[in-house]
């Protein structure tokens, strides 16, 4: 018979179909891809490059640079050590709450940035108990260091007294006449008198007002304090130096850290989830403990999984900007990172400085991005 069997004639029907079904969904990607590289290329064209060299210069974005680049390498090490042991316990046992927990850690990813940064600060300010001996340590730092600034204030008033003397004594020494010296001539000296006398009596008042002060700041009138209260008075004993967390250069790191680490920990999960338990239960029969066969066996196989972690982690963290305007604020030189020298510069209009701290941002993470598919970041399958 020289008409088509029944079995080619569906396939003839499915190799035509292919072609539609392709061209819709080539068609919705490019659109896509095409987007992110108008968008970057637009931002690129933007301005010229020598005005992007002008804003380098800035000290204020060289700062802002500064500190991105640490807080983000600080943000992803700590990452790795939370995500790392989360990771494999939440892969490997099953315990009472799992889902719960499960959940818990994903809280991060779902919720907005602002309201991260909004609950870390309501956190630090959350009232404690005071530590007495922890005051008294404290209190004594404060103290020597206010009895020193005290001295050099009241070195000031004596000099000032001694010049005076001075002056009295060259002056009685200089003949004076009723022609050469007139009434009229000594209403300066009397008036400068009065000046050097009243600026005495304001520095006393000064003096008086700081020791009431720092009577008053031995007596505790409040029996509890803040969390970020505590951890200045702790610094100062340690360090010598009060080192809060509010509004601080660690905000900033925990801010990022807040985020990133989500990202960590679920990548973490999926590795070890990808490698198989055979290997880690031989090593326990031949004798390995549950650590020795952690570091010696399933940890080397996690290698890619770590340096995804790593990936999502730096790069997370250093496009994070609701957290840090809330907690950390927008301060120049203090607490600026790259996305909030973005918002301040178009806030002032500048959006030569605003372009040129967000193409950093894009370099970086392409820069990154591109590294972690050299290192052979793809996609792993179960052992």
């Amino acid at each position: 018979m020289s008409g088509t069997s029944p079995e080619e004639q569906p396939r003839k029907w499915k190799s035509r179909s292919d072609l539609p079904f392709y061209a819709i969904f080539v068609a919705i990607s490019a659109v896509y891809v095409l987007l992110i590289v108008a968008m970057l290329a637009a931002e690129a064209t933007y301005t010229t490059p020598g005005h992007i060299l002008r804003s380098f210069r800035k000290p204020e974005i060289q700062y802002a640079i500064w500190l991105s680049l640490v807080s983000c390498a600080i943000t992803t090490v700590l990452s790795l050590w939370v995500s790392v042991p989360i990771g494999y316990l939440m892969s490997r046992h099953q315990f009472p709450g799992k889902t719960l927990i499960d959940a818990i850690l994903d809280i991060p990813i779902v919720l907005p940035p602002l309201v991260i940064g909004l609950c870390l600060l309501i956190l630090f300010q959350l009232q404690v108990p005071q530590i007495e001996w922890l005051n008294e340590l404290a209190g004594v730092k404060t103290e020597a260091r206010a009895i020193n600034d005290l001295s050099g204030q009241d070195q000031m008033p004596t000099e000032t007294a001694a010049s005076l003397e001075q002056q009295d004594s060259v002056r009685e020494e200089q003949p004076q006449s009723v022609e050469d010296q007139p009434l009229v001539a000594q209403k300066p000296v009397v008036d400068e008198q009065q000046q050097v006398d009243e600026q005495l009596h304001v520095d006393e008042e000064r003096l008086a007002e700081t020791q009431k002060s720092m009577e008053n700041a031995q007596v505790p009138g409040d029996q509890t304090q803040s969390i970020d209260e505590l951890i200045r008075k702790i610094t100062k004993v340690l360090f010598g130096r009060s080192i809060g967390v509010s509004y601080e250069i660690p905000s900033v790191i925990l801010a990022q850290f807040m985020v990133a680490c989500a990202f960590a920990v679920r990548t973490m999960r999926v590795t070890f989830d990808q490698i198989g338990p055979r290997y880690e239960q031989v090593a326990l029969t031949l004798g390995c403990n549950r650590g020795q066969a952690f570091w010696r066996v399933v940890f080397p196989q996690a290698y890619r999984g770590l340096l995804a972690a790593a990936t999502l982690a730096w790069a997370r963290s250093l496009g994070e900007f609701g957290p840090i305007l809330i907690f950390s604020g927008a301060t120049r030189m203090k607490t600026e990172v790259l996305p909030t020298t973005v918002f301040l510069e178009l806030t002032v209009g500048n959006i030569e400085g605003a372009v040129a701290a967000s193409l950093i941002m894009v370099v970086s993470a392409l820069i990154v991005l591109i590294v972690a598919r050299m290192f052979g970041l793809t996609r792993g399958t179960a052992i």
